[in-house]
């Protein structure tokens, strides 16, 4: 009889494989940095062949780990569904979503939509604030996920998206061409701003702070009305908007990761039905980007 394979290793493994690492994926499923290691043992017993290739502390997917990994992520999805589908009481109560702004207009749409029809008896309470506010309110257990970006990994996150970092200016206005670019940023614990400013120190360009906001509304109206220039993801562009280059002597800018983190606290099967619905609509957006 052909050997099954084991949907909660599974979700492990996709963990290890976002993270890169057995010690952040514990953190993500809830688990001891044992348990994992057992799971993955296991899970490369069950298979017959090793998956995992170590590269110094980082756990880095083997050929058959890469091929691993769809099947894997196409299996818990499915795992997910059937259960919701043959679930004898619809799912009902509360779950709490935080999101950047950033990402709300471009997002919250597609998302609140595809989660309201499949769960119309909950209630879903969405706060927009930045990255480094949301990850507070998890530890202090104020939401039960978030959106974040994580331009530099230093906490697990389930990674479901990448995006460009761009500069932007007004496609109506010559701001970048100052002699200092005036900039409109987020507040001084924006890792956005921290990466533009050392970007164009490294470069010896001479630039001067004229907003600071955490609002991605307010930073996109400066820029819109040619006071300054600005860093977004691709995904926070708007009509008027030009992307910079290093052809108009902006340096570039790194990728940024957007993901899931969950709350350690409690494990909430509202929580788990939301995240699966995130990740739907978001490569829901991206096949239709594709597409244009």
């Amino acid at each position: 009889m052909t050997a099954l394979l084991d949907i909660d290793q599974l979700r492990t493994f996709i963990a290890i494989a976002e993270t890169g690492s057995f010690t952040k994926a514990a953190e993500v499923v809830n688990k001891t940095q044992s348990a994992v290691s057992m799971q993955m043992k296991r899970l490369e017993e069950r298979l017959e062949r090793p998956i995992f290739a170590r590269d110094g502390r980082a756990s880095k997917l083997t050929e058959d780990g890469q091929r691993l990994l769809d099947y894997a992520r196409r299996l818990v999805k499915l795992n997910v569904e059937t259960i919701a589908a043959f679930s004898d009481e619809a799912l009902s109560g509360r779950v709490r979503l935080g999101v950047p702004d950033d990402y709300a207009d471009r997002y919250l749409p597609e998302i609140m939509a595809r989660f309201s029809r499949a769960y119309p008896g909950v209630e879903l309470t969405v706060l927009c604030e930045p990255s480094v506010d949301l990850l507070e309110r998890i530890d202090a257990n104020e939401i039960d996920l978030a959106i974040v970006t994580n331009c530099e990994s230093k906490r697990a996150t389930e990674t479901f998206r990448r995006e460009r970092l761009l500069w932007v200016t007004s496609n109506r206005h010559p701001t970048h061409l100052e002699e200092r670019v005036p900039l409109a940023l987020g507040r001084p614990s924006c890792i956005w701003r921290h990466t533009a400013i050392e970007r164009l120190e490294s470069i010896g360009r001479a630039y001067r702070l004229l907003y600071s906001s955490s609002n991605a509304g307010a930073v996109a109206a400066a820029v819109l009305a040619g006071l300054a220039v600005s860093v977004l993801p691709e995904s926070g562009l708007r009509p008027g908007m030009r992307v910079l280059t290093s052809a108009d002597g902006f340096p570039d800018l790194p990728s940024c990761r957007i993901g899931l983190v969950r709350n350690a606290h409690e494990s909430l099967a509202l929580a788990d039905a939301l995240a699966e619905h995130i990740i739907s609509s978001l490569e829901n957006l991206s096949e239709a980007q594709a597409a244009e």
